[in-house]
């Protein structure tokens, strides 16, 4: 046992939306030895952490405690004392706001544990911030109340006299009070709370699957009921909650209650989330395909000792442009060591890639395919007796190569410097749920993940109940790939770029809505 336990980090997760995490937060998660998480705690996250990490699951629902709160206190003890540098627990909200921190905090300090506390945003400002509802207003509202309508089981039932509450003339903020909910409005109308007050129930607060419902307070419990809202969920009460008929933007924005899967591999499904996030999307990750660097040593012995007598450095890819130059730079260090050879991409995209370091794109072709991407290299005139290098995946770069080798001009290399495998579906927390609930729309960005999702469609099949989601492409090659397999696409941009796809979904969207 070290003579000195490990601190134990009490850290807030937020609402729900990841990105509403602290900074202090994103430090900590990213050290972690081991975690100790909740139910409610996003699974991006999760991510953060380092792949060593122990991740150990307490969480918690309204009627079902998978563990017991004393069980937790003692976990975080003993992985204190277990060796470990860094602990954390990741708590929904804010530790000490109806999050049991205070608690677990005194247990750890009768125990001689260090811990530190690190605030989180809590449900009920994200519940009115993200629905337009200020909790305090000049003229309207000077105060606010946080209450719980979910005490204690072992109290044998609740001690807040609803009635004292209604009589206060303060915004009320009540977490877990769905399953009191008609109890709740009761009371506060028994004590003086006008009828007729604007009142809201906010469920899942800050994500694109939040759904709200505001109505007069005595009408609230029904049209909640009538709603389908459920726990987890605020409920808001005053005059302040009117200002939401003006002030929603959250539920405003164009992808607001779309549910879309993305299928990227997770390094690169990051930009695609936050656009489609960004247009209020509800985004389910599903990694379909895994990349990892393919560098086979006697190949790029023979590139880099022609380096410098290749005309054209061409790309099929992002991939190909992260694996090339991590490869490369290794190798040489001086960017310069490229020579003078010119440099093509595929599509915007990449070509970004391309410029992130500090070299100029010369051609980048209208149609982001590799066929267009050979006709606009051929259209050039520079391909007489050229070299030209190629760099690609394992799964790719085949028609381009055999495009350019077909007008007999030039001298092409391929050079495959990273590898496309299918990802496992096994054991995914993300897939179980696409099962559940499905989702609007499922995006490919490539043919490999279109073969992947039918490969394993199986560990796909959906619920009866599901919905069924619209397939949407990024442009011809994915689409043929869908066709192949017998997949309706429903949407694909006339641009092959992500900013084009989020678009036309965004487009789609607005239209089925009519």
């Amino acid at each position: 046992m070290p003579e000195t336990p490990a601190t134990v980090y009490l850290v807030g997760a937020g609402p729900g939306d990841p990105g509403l995490i602290t900074r202090r937060a994103h430090t900590l998660l990213g050290q972690a030895d081991v975690l100790v998480y909740d139910y409610l705690v996003h699974a991006d996250l999760l991510n953060i952490c380092p792949e060593n990490c122990e991740k150990i699951y307490v969480g918690k629902m309204a009627g079902r405690y998978s563990v017991r709160q004393e069980k937790i206190q003692e976990i975080l003890v003993e992985q204190a004392r277990a060796g470990h540098r860094t602990v954390v627990r990741l708590k929904g909200g804010d530790p000490f706001i109806y999050g049991r921190g205070g608690d677990e905090a005194q247990f750890l300090r009768d125990h001689g544990v260090p811990f530190e506390i690190v605030p989180g945003v809590t449900a009920g400002v994200a519940a009115a911030a993200y629905t337009g509802i200020p909790l305090t207003q000049r003229h309207t509202s000077s105060a606010v109340t946080f209450l719980t309508g979910h005490e204690d089981p072992v109290k044998g039932g609740g001690v807040i006299d609803w009635r004292r509450w209604g009589g206060l003339d303060t915004t009320l903020c009540i977490y877990m009070g769905m399953a009191r909910l008609a109890e709740i409005v009761e009371g506060l109308i028994a004590g003086g709370r006008d009828p007729d007050t604007p009142a809201a129930v906010v469920q899942w607060a800050s994500l694109g699957r939040q759904r709200s419902c505001r109505a007069r307070l005595r009408d609230l419990p029904e049209r909640v009921s009538e709603a389908g809202l459920g726990a987890p969920a605020v409920v808001l009460v005053g005059e302040v909650v009117a200002y939401a008929e003006d002030l929603n933007w959250f539920e405003a924005r164009p992808l607001f209650g779309r549910r879309v899967v993305v299928t990227r591999n997770r390094a690169q499904a990051g930009e695609l989330r936050e656009k489609l996030e960004t247009l209020g999307a509800e985004v389910l990750e599903i990694p379909l395909v895994r990349v990892s660097p393919a560098h086979d040593e006697s190949t790029w012995e023979e590139v880099l000792a022609e380096l410098g007598a290749y005309d054209w450095l061409v790309f099929s890819s992002v991939n190909g442009v992260k694996h090339f130059f991590d490869y490369l730079l290794r190798k040489h260090p001086d960017i310069r060591d490229l020579g003078a050879m010119r440099i093509a991409a595929v599509g915007k995209a990449t070509a970004r890639a391309i410029e992130a370091y500090r070299l100029k794109c010369e051609l980048v072709p209208d149609k982001a395919t590799a066929e267009g991407l050979a006709e606009a290299l051929i259209a050039t005139g520079s391909l007489d007796s050229a070299k030209v290098l190629v760099v690609t995946g394992n799964r790719g770069g085949d028609k381009l190569v055999s495009r350019l080798e077909k007008e007999g001009f030039a001298i092409v290399d391929r050079l495959p410097v990273y590898r496309t495998e299918l990802e496992s579906l096994e054991d995914s927390d993300a897939v179980k749920d696409f099962r559940e609930r499905g989702a609007d729309y499922i995006v490919f960005t490539s043919s490999s993940a279109v073969q992947s999702f039918a490969e394993q469609a199986a560990s796909l099949k959906l619920k009866p109940s599901a919905v069924h989601p619209l397939a949407c492409s990024i442009g011809p090659a994915t689409t043929g790939k869908l066709k192949t397999y017998g997949i309706t696409v429903h949407v694909e941009p006339e641009h092959a770029h992500l900013d084009s796809l989020v678009e036309a979904i965004r487009v789609h969207a607005s239209a089925d809505r009519g």
